[in-house]
């Protein structure tokens, strides 16, 4: 079955609850899904249900400390709130909840939900009078202001012999609501269609020219538009990259073959984002065979492939376009230059080349950074993953539809 969990990180944290005992289902169930799970316990949540029993359904090691110098020296606090997708607290104990709403950051758990920029959601569970504690009321009541969602609770037989609200919510019921929230409904109704990866422009039957572009950046937006309800078309070069499942995808080798298949597939669009990094130029003449390595230099003659995105623009004015620029330098200056030249309503601009450690900055990295223009205003995504930034991006073209 298709979800909105597919290749979605849930980081589960597990606090002092006699509902601790439904998390090893709930784990299933999310993985079921198409989640991949990690779980963080607290060390209430060890009383009711053991580490080892977490760490089998989950098929990972459970994080229980946060001085364990093994553990911050590889997933850490920071690396644990930057890897989720969605933080979610299930059970949590109305100590917990009194915990995150004043902040304290002296345990893992404390410490990864102020440093989550994804999103989190908690699911209480807790005696039915100590949920409708004033108390626990107002931190509810807090937790929501600052933007966490709130799972539950149900009203039902308890623990403790009583009835009443407090009830964790069921697993599967966890699973469906944690669904919802990757299903954003902003592009419901429009048809999508998005270049992704790199071209190759052949030399001959064994060597090309291409570029350092992964694809990921598009296939997260790809799956962004998805979750926002968008049908989706791909067209993606070449790349080491599994399609998005519940995407039309076509792939294709050249810039040539990439400029038939989006006018193949433009027809009724609403919006074409272009990610791919296309080809500026191509051999003028490509050998029937493969070329010998010569004593002496070789020179290639090189002409220029059609731009894409420009023969988009000027044939489809009625069509929302998005292009990217990946630059080195001068970024907003070329952006804007681009933004004109081509007639777009929105540009997203990055910087490609190496971090300070050698690592990659923008092509073939996990994380990226995104300055988004448009005519009269501009908004910068600050470094975050891939799979996040594409969610912001495409909220970001929705309200820009609508405006």
């Amino acid at each position: 079955m298709l979800t909105n969990l597919t290749n979605k990180r849930i980081l589960l944290a597990v606090t002092g609850s006699i509902a601790a005992y439904k998390s090893a289902d709930l784990t299933r169930r999310l993985r079921e899904a198409g989640a991949e799970v990690r779980v963080v316990m607290t060390a209430g949540g060890c009383e009711f249900i053991t580490p080892m029993t977490l760490q089998a359904v989950s098929g990972h090691p459970v994080y229980l400390t946060l001085m364990d110098v093994e553990a911050e020296a590889g997933m850490g606090h920071i690396a644990l709130a930057r890897w989720a997708d969605l933080l979610l607290i299930a059970p949590a104990s109305a100590d917990s909840l009194a915990r995150l709403v004043q902040g304290r950051s002296d345990d893992l758990l404390g410490a990864i939900f102020l440093a989550c920029e994804s999103a989190i959601a908690v699911a209480p569970a807790m005696n039915q009078a100590m949920w409708s504690d004033s108390a626990t009321q107002a931190n509810i009541a807090l937790l929501k202001e600052r933007g966490i969602r709130i799972f539950g609770p149900a009203e039902g037989d308890q623990a403790c012999g009583e009835t009443g609200g407090g009830r964790m919510v069921e697993p599967l019921e966890l699973v469906s609501l944690s669904r919802g929230l990757f299903a954003t409904g902003s592009l419901a109704g429009k048809k999508v269609l998005i270049t992704a990866g790199p071209t190759r422009e052949a030399l001959d039957p064994m060597r090309f020219i291409s570029n350092r572009s992964s694809g990921k950046m598009g296939y997260a937006v790809a799956e962004a538009c998805i979750e926002a309800g968008a049908s989706v078309t791909l067209v993606s070069g070449p790349v080491c990259l599994s399609a998005p499942e519940r995407a039309s995808s076509v792939g294709v080798e050249s810039a040539q073959e990439m400029l038939k298949a989006v006018e193949m597939h433009l027809g009724d669009c609403d919006i074409f984002i272009a990610t791919a990094a296309v080809a500026d130029y191509r051999p003028v003449e490509v050998a029937d065979q493969k070329l010998k390595k010569q004593s002496s230099t070789m020179t290639l003659s090189l002409e220029p492939t059609t731009d894409i995105l420009a023969t988009v623009t000027e044939k489809n004015r009625s069509l929302f376009t998005v292009g990217f620029a990946a630059e080195t330098e001068n970024i907003e200056q070329y952006a804007r230059a681009k933004l004109n030249k081509k007639a777009l309503n929105m540009i997203a601009a990055n910087q490609i080349g190496q971090h300070s450690d050698g690592s990659p900055l923008g092509f073939e990295s996990e994380q990226n950074a995104l300055n988004v223009y448009w005519q009269d205003g501009e908004k910068k995504l600050p470094m975050m993953k891939k799979s996040q930034l594409a969610r912001q991006l495409v909220e970001l073209i929705a309200e820009r539809m609508k405006a």
